[in-house]
Parts: structure tokens; C-alpha cells; sequence
């Protein structure tokens, strides 16, 4: 997966935001449902979130990604775009792109087959993705 310069530039602003917000300690929403732009599927849950803008998601290729805070865990669910079933190998890839350098051992997953979640500490993320002086 090779991420465009605009998919690169998001998933910065992203990542950014969420390591300000937990040095700041403040909590990780989803963004607020809208339903002009989203509808809730039937079957499955989470499947649409992310779809309304926000500063905790994106997308990378046929995925989206979106983040959440839950007390000291990021939650990050993985879905693709056109709700076909979704690999655990290409929600490893968005992680991958998403985590740089932070290893797979340090993430709890939950595998699902249209969404995949991923929760990781937030002190791993701050170990890893923040930059050091």
C-alpha cells in the first residue's frame, strides 16, 4: 500500500492530534452522528462511522480509518469503503501505515469481517510516535 501525498498528509494531522489530546488528557470522541451524510447499518455496528469529517479519521486507499479514546486505550476501527469483507491482512496494512514502527505484540485485535479493531495503550503510542528531542 503506497499512501497519496494527501493520505499522508491526513494521517499526520490525525496522529498529531490524537498525541496532543492524550498529553492533554482529553477524551478521544467519535465524531457526532450526522444523518444527512451517514445511516446506521442494519446488520452490523460502527460500519459507517468515520464517514462524517472529523480530526480522528481518514481514509488510505479502499480503506477508512477512525479513532477513539477509551479511558488509557486508543480504539482504532478499520472498515473498507465500499463495506465489502475486510482481511486482517489488509487491516494490518492501515495499521502498518497508521503505526509506524510500533510493533503488532503491543496492539490487542479484535477481527470482525466488514470492521477490525485495534486498541493500543496510550502510553505505547506516545513511546512510539512521538517525536523525541
Amino acid at each position: 500500500m503506497t499512501p497519496t501525498p494527501e493520505e499522508q498528509i491526513q494521517r499526520d494531522k490525525v496522529i498529531a492530534q490524537i498525541l496532543n489530546d492524550i498529553q492533554a488528557n482529553q477524551t478521544i470522541f467519535l465524531p457526532d452522528f450526522d444523518p444527512e451524510i451517514s445511516r446506521p447499518s442494519d446488520e452490523f455496528a460502527l460500519l459507517s462511522v468515520g464517514i462524517e469529517p472529523n480530526p480522528y479519521g481518514g481514509t488510505i486507499d479502499a480503506f477508512r480509518y477512525q479513532f477513539e479514546g477509551e479511558e488509557d486505550l486508543l480504539h482504532l476501527i478499520i472498515v473498507r469503503t465500499d463495506g465489502q469483507v475486510l482481511t486482517p491482512f489488509q487491516a494490518q496494512s492501515v495499521v502498518d501505515f497508521l503505526y509506524p514502527g510500533v510493533p503488532p505484540a503491543l496492539m490487542w485485535f479484535k477481527a470482525g469481517t466488514l470492521s477490525h479493531h485495534f486498541y493500543l495503550g496510550h502510553d505505547v503510542l506516545i513511546e512510539y510516535l512521538l517525536p523525541s528531542d
